[in-house]
């Protein structure tokens, strides 16, 4: 017997088709539960009515775990999603409208992938097309690990209106099994940082909109991602693989930054993570995401800010947590932070994640029992800085990601 939410019948319904289970017994009880106290759980679950049947939930539950299970309950066949077919023969209307039904696109209208242009596209790669490139699931959840090759990479990248010269970088992305759209109710979003010469080959934009989609490469490339995770790694199926409770809009081109290695007081990102100045590297991060630091609280908005302590006050509200403290600096607020005494990364990761002094340790829960460390202050790795955008203002952004892996660009040429 299986006690679930109402909103995931669907994903519950083709996890057990997945795993030949599609015969289990659930009781789909109305939600949430967090913040409820002990009476309103009694009431809404023990002596509540099932969401959907609306008949008392101890009478079904009981019923289902002691009434024998029916034929069709004790199938045990399992069933593969079907990927579509390879080839189509129909017009271009009715192929749109396909890939609207079957939940193939981000729902903007994509580019047609048709054999010429994803031969376009794989031109720009060395790699055999059929190459396994990479294997993705949303998350443990959502059932099946899907894999795609190279040249299902090169097909999300025609459909997202992708330039073929921005091929190695979606390769680069796809090769880390990364996806773009985690199935998690939290409404998780993804990030990318690429440092290198490629930055100015393929026209990425780390000037003036930087994080935003004010740039082609920037914004196809990141809708690219999310293409290869819907139609290569089961993901972003409303119901089954993606189930954020209010969602993200960056999902639809996630957060490709270009870091503005040329404004940056500091080392770039990718030479911090051990790799060679101007080699091409992208930095795949994962979260909650990125707002202005102007929202948050803690902010000094004083006329001369202290932003190094800002960054460690916001570092301290978030942490510990599922996600680290990722920093989006622009060139002047860097520049500040180094006059202030950082002039190493390394220097200010020490302040940053320092301890709280004034951090109480929790109380012993059991008499004998130790009490608990201050946990505010978390480990290397869990704070990150890149530089971007342009000097026309102070502004800068801060939020709760963290470093997945970074990656060369170059063998995916």
């Amino acid at each position: 017997m299986a006690f679930k939410l109402p909103e995931f019948k669907e994903q519950s319904d083709q996890v057990a088709l997945t795993y030949g289970m599609s015969g289990i017994r659930t009781q789909y009880l109305r939600g949430t539960v967090w913040g409820l106290s002990k009476d309103q759980i009694r009431k809404r679950i023990i002596e509540g009515n099932n969401a959907l049947t609306g008949k008392p939930v101890m009478q079904e539950a009981i019923a289902g775990l002691t009434s024998p299970l029916t034929a069709a309950e004790t199938d045990m066949s399992e069933r593969k999603m079907d990927v579509g077919p390879a080839t189509y023969t129909d017009t271009e209307e009715n192929l749109h409208k396909l890939f609207l039904e079957k939940r193939y696109t981000d729902f903007l209208p994509v580019v047609l992938p048709t054999r010429e242009r994803v031969d376009e596209m794989l031109a720009q790669t060395s790699r055999n097309p059929d190459e396994h490139l990479g294997t993705m699931n949303p998350g443990s959840s959502a059932g099946e690990n899907w894999t795609y090759t190279v040249r299902h990479a090169a097909i999300a990248a025609v459909m997202a209106g992708a330039k073929p010269e921005y091929l190695p970088v979606i390769l680069a992305l796809g090769s880390t099994g990364m996806t773009a759209i985690n199935i998690s109710d939290n409404g998780f979003v993804a990030g990318a940082v690429i440092n290198g010469r490629i930055r100015d080959e393929i026209g990425l934009n780390y000037d003036i909109g930087a994080v935003g989609p004010y740039a082609h490469a920037n914004t196809t490339i990141g809708r690219a991602w999310s293409l290869l995770s819907i139609n290569g790694g089961n993901s972003g199926k409303i119901g089954t693989t993606y189930m954020g409770t209010v969602g993200s809009v960056g999902n639809l081109t996630n957060i490709i930054i270009a870091e503005n290695e040329e404004q940056s007081p500091w080392d770039p990102l990718s030479v911090r993570r051990g790799y060679k100045k101007d080699e091409n590297i992208i930095t795949i991060y994962s979260g909650w995401g990125i707002l202005s630091a102007r929202n948050w609280r803690v902010t000094d908005w004083s006329s001369t800010p202290d932003y190094a302590q800002t960054v460690q006050d916001i570092h301290r509200l978030q942490n510990p947590g599922l996600f680290g403290t990722f920093t989006v600096l622009s060139p002047p607020i860097a520049d500040f932070i180094v006059a202030s005494g950082y002039d190493t990364l390394e220097k200010l990761d020490a302040f940053v994640t320092a301890p709280d002094p004034n951090e109480k340790p929790k109380a012993a829960s059991k008499p004998g029992s130790v009490a608990a460390k201050p946990t505010t202050g978390a480990a290397i790795g869990d704070f990150s800085v890149v530089v971007t955008g342009a000097r026309n203002n102070n502004y800068w952004m801060i939020g709760g990601m963290r470093v997945f892996q970074s990656v060369q660009i170059d063998p995916w040429r």
